[in-house]
């Protein structure tokens, strides 16, 4: 039998590494957006931006419906939950 106390310990992982993820993912995207998706070399802004703005460019950036010099192989790079996932923590960042 598994003591409730490492149950909870499972627990509080699953949920700490789900809460983090997209934070975790951005770092990829902070070369070019920034820290927190607030650039300071002209390129887009995307901190605040609306979650389902985010996956809509992201999916269009991959099948090619929007053009882009880097980002469609980038956009390649994440599945469906990643790019949701990303999609989540910028939407809920300052402008």
């Amino acid at each position: 039998m598994i003591p409730l106390f490492a149950i909870s310990l499972v627990g509080s992982q699953a949920t700490y590494g789900q809460d983090n993820r997209g934070r975790d993912l951005a770092v990829t995207c902070s070369g070019c957006h920034g820290t927190n998706g607030r650039s300071a070399s002209g390129m887009p802004n995307i901190a605040g931006l609306d979650q389902a703005y985010i996956i809509k460019q992201m999916s269009d950036f991959k099948s090619g419906t929007r053009p882009a010099t880097v980002m469609h192989q980038i956009a390649k790079g994440f599945n469906d939950d990643q790019v949701a996932a990303l999609a989540a923590y910028f939407a809920s960042q300052k402008k």
